[in-house]
């Protein structure tokens, strides 16, 4: 049977608060080191053309049914056409992005950057957490929860009589890492508020690749099915009027 806790007040006052006060002003400050360290890149006028012409493509997509056969299809001609289209790649011409990457230091250069101003804070931050909160019990969820939170939330209490719903320093720390970008947007923006688990996902990616993306919007409009809707607008009306009057 699970074990009820009283929580003293001091572990709320030295090991709670403090925690999460420093995890935002850590935050904070990474924010303004990684503007600091961020060079500015002129974009390539080709990459941004090409990605507007995905933007307008997946638009005639969208609102196929919206415009007449005949539009549709001279539309589809002029992205999709294997002599000229805005869609079509050659087979030679395709770009890799990870060469285009490491072909170009600053690229590589502003990676490494956003990668030390994550990896750094985090890893200082945790060593000062285990070092110093290792062990405590912080805070307790005020509605029951089943066993599979237990790895969850008490990261580092190996008691398998506490109730799952008490929640250990250290996973505490780990539910702040990952769960503060809603504060991060009221005070930085929510353009500017990016949490680590976006960080780590960006991590794997070597760059964008516009010659795939081009390929697949071009398989994407050639598979699409054009069914105009206008003809059926006067008996969908006609349906809601009755409906109305009934």
């Amino acid at each position: 049977m699970a074990e009820d806790l009283v929580l003293d007040t001091a572990i709320r006052d030295w090991v709670l608060i403090p925690l999460s006060v420093v995890m935002v002003l850590i935050g904070i400050l990474r924010y303004f080191v990684s503007k600091l360290m961020r060079s500015f890149q002129v974009p390539d006028p080709k990459i941004v053309k090409e990605g507007q012409v995905i933007v307008r493509a997946r638009n005639l997509r969208g609102a196929a049914n919206f415009i007449p056969p005949k539009s549709f299809r001279s539309r589809r001609v002029y992205f999709s056409n294997e002599e000229n289209g805005l869609l079509f790649v050659p087979k030679g011409q395709a770009q890799n992005a990870q060469a285009q990457m490491f072909s170009d230091p600053n690229i590589a250069m502003d990676m490494m950057k956003k990668n030390l101003s994550m990896i750094i804070p985090q890893t200082l931050t945790f060593a000062w957490v285990n070092f110093f909160f290792s062990g405590f019990v912080a805070a307790k969820i005020p509605f029951p929860l089943t066993q599979r939170f237990r790895s969850m939330l008490q990261n580092g209490i190996d008691l398998s009589t506490v109730d799952v719903s008490y929640v250990s320093s250290r996973s505490w720390y780990f539910l702040n890492l990952f769960g503060l970008r809603g504060l991060f947007s009221l005070i930085l923006g929510e353009e500017n508020a990016m949490d680590d688990t976006q960080r780590m996902m960006q991590m794997g990616g070597f760059g964008f690749d516009p010659s795939k993306s081009l390929s697949a919007e071009k398989d994407g409009l050639d598979i699409v099915q054009h069914d105009w809707a206008l003809p059926k607008f006067e008996h969908r009306a006609e349906a809601v009027l009755k409906k109305l009057v009934s």
